[in-house]
């Protein structure tokens, strides 16, 4: 009886000398995708943090202009306060008490100081002048 022929593909496939990936080139290619979309989520994360920071920075800023202009267009006084909008109270914002410094011929600066859960976000200072 005469052995059985196989075709050069088979003998290659059966034999172990095939054109596939071994297991140590999956391994390198697993570990180097586990790399790169750890990098990736990481600056992912960084992005969101940032834009986070910025959003509270520019809310922060905001409500303190507003109310540096409210208090110009009140009435030359000793001490003045202010009413937060519900918006920036339910975000966590709060204004500090506002500062107020005489100076001469009846020039005040007025400080506003704007936090955020507990944290300082900016202090916007301004100048109010008498005009009575």
């Amino acid at each position: 009886m005469k052995g059985a022929r196989l075709s050069n593909k088979t003998r290659k496939t059966l034999g172990g000398h095939s054109p596939g990936f071994t297991l140590i080139e999956v391994l390198i290619a697993l570990a180097l995708f586990a790399i790169i979309g750890a990098v990736f989520a990481n600056g992912l994360a960084t992005a969101s943090r940032a834009t986070i920071t910025a959003d509270v920075r520019t809310n922060a800023e905001s409500l303190a202009r507003t109310e540096m202009e409210y208090i110009k267009n009140l009435g030359y006084a000793d001490n003045y306060t202010v009413e937060i909008p519900a918006q920036y109270q339910e975000a966590g914002y709060e204004v500090l008490p506002i500062g107020v410094e005489e100076l001469a011929d009846g020039l005040q600066k007025i400080t506003v100081t704007v936090t955020h859960e507990g944290r300082e976000i900016i202090t916007l200072e301004g100048y109010k002048v008498s005009r009575g």
